[in-house]
């Protein structure tokens, strides 16, 4: 195959061009911290849908889910197909800047929503969602494109560490204006929206250096006239479910990845939601916790970044799991805020652990020269646990009449699903099948004809 073929050149970043990669998590953060993890979900649930404007308990969890469920529905569906559009036509970059300006500007837009708003609110809560989970997915497709294979695992994990500190700078920002506007006498259905312009103005700003520096590796691959690039993308697209159904170590690890995934993104779009209903966290209590939440997890994404390079990156997430299961269980049972404080912050350790790890390893077993395709994959099974997750809560919230404590168990158990499955991925098997013809990883597929 020949470079054209191949369509990309492979691990030769400098410096710099790595730090432009990483700060797209640093930018983007922001955005998950504010708006879907800490004071726009509770602000959307106790305000804008809340008891004052007529909803029923727990139809508010449910509404705020099934936002955020129909925006990884669209990105679930488009996601593989942009990938194969980006891989086609070397157009990452490009698509990356129009989901970037995307979520900068609906998030501004939010500002707008009020008490009542909550049909204006779903909507832009959906296309914010939309473009940020876009972004994740590009800005992941030049993984293998700016660091070898040997590297991935630390080079995600400086990723994901970087993200949460840019969601710590958010939130301290953000912090500091509320404790301003509190002693000013301004009401939460004033600061709520300014802070939604500060999330938006941080992202424009700390996202410059990415579009700046980083480089689009990937070759042009000329292509049949006859056919329209969305003929063609839908043609490689199957091509790629094909391809990844043989790699069977990456197929049943973006399975078990779906499973756990759930789990995570519930927490991450549902957390504060639960301590402002069932503990009473008021904003600032739900900032500062996220705020220290963000440090422990950027601290085990940058941890597990190395120990998945050491031990492998089956192992390091197998032990985040059980940390991710301890630290449900202490939610789930804790009875004051104090204990809310200790299972938040072992949270925060899973967290980037499980993320850092999760991206790494689909890069570990995807084919450099279908790497967008392959991690479009991975952001379709993302997309899928997104809408498996939350709305599994909140539509048990809502059959409940608002009990929180029972919508959490099915948190718990994607956790402890995931973890069992996890132990059919072979790690060394998988790795092996990116570099050896699949027949001879899998000898029982040996009559199997080439593609």
């Amino acid at each position: 195959m020949n470079s054209k073929q191949n369509n990309q050149v492979v691990g030769n970043a400098g410096r710099r061009e790595l730090l432009a990669w990483a700060l797209f998590d640093f930018a983007n953060s922001g955005y998950t911290t504010v708006v879907q993890t800490t004071i726009f979900s509770a602000y959307f649930v106790a305000v804008v849908a809340g008891a004052a404007q007529g909803v029923t308990p727990g139809l508010s969890t449910l509404l705020w889910s099934l936002a955020i469920g129909i925006a990884n529905f669209i990105v679930m569906i488009s996601g593989p197909l942009i990938g194969a559009i980006a891989d086609h036509r070397a157009c990452k970059k490009r698509f990356l800047l129009i989901s970037s300006l995307g979520c900068i500007f609906s998030t501004a837009l939010l500002a707008l929503v009020g008490p009542g708003d909550i049909w204006l609110g779903m909507v832009l809560v959906t296309l914010s969602a939309i473009m940020f989970a876009s972004g994740e997915n590009l800005i992941a497709a030049f993984l293998p494109e700016i660091v070898p294979e040997k590297n991935m695992g630390r080079m995600s994990g400086y990723g994901w560490s970087l993200g949460y500190f840019g969601g710590l700078l958010t939130l301290g920002i953000c912090l500091a204006y509320i404790t301003w506007a509190k002693q000013h006498g301004l009401s939460e259905t004033r600061f709520v929206p300014d802070t939604l312009l500060i999330t938006a103005a941080i992202f424009a700003l700390t996202a410059t250096p990415t579009f700046l520096w980083l480089h689009e590796r990937a070759i042009p691959v000329a292509w049949d006239k006859s056919m329209s690039l969305l003929q063609i993308s839908y043609a490689r697209l199957a091509h790629t479910f094909n391809e990844a159904a043989r790699f069977r170590d990456l197929l049943w690890f973006l399975i078990t990845l779906g499973v756990y995934q759930s789990g995570v993104s519930t927490v991450v779009v549902l957390s504060a939601i639960y301590a402002r209903e069932v503990m009473g966290f008021d904003t600032q209590s739900l900032i500062v916790l996220i705020m220290v939440v963000n440090v422990t997890a950027a601290v085990g994404a940058f941890i597990c970044g190395h120990l998945q390079d050491r031990i492998g990156s089956v192992p390091t997430l197998a032990i985040t799991l059980v940390i991710w299961i301890v630290a449900v269980l202490m939610a789930l049972f804790a009875s004051q805020p104090g204990h809310m404080w200790i299972a938040g912050n072992i949270i925060g350790l899973a967290m980037g652990a499980s993320q850092a790890v999760g991206r790494a390893l689909v890069s570990k077993f995807s084919p450099a020269e279908r790497a967008g395709e392959f991690l479009g994959l991975w952001g379709l099974v993302n997309r899928l646990s997104a809408i498996v997750g939350p709305l599994s809560y909140g539509l048990i919230n809502y059959w409940s009449n608002g009990d929180h404590r029972m919508s959490l168990l099915s948190t718990l158990s994607f956790f402890i699903v995931g973890l069992l499955l996890l132990f059919k991925v072979d790690e060394r098997r998988g790795k092996a099948a990116v570099i050896i013809p699949v027949s001879l990883v899998y000898p029982e597929d040996a009559a199997m004809p080439e593609k």
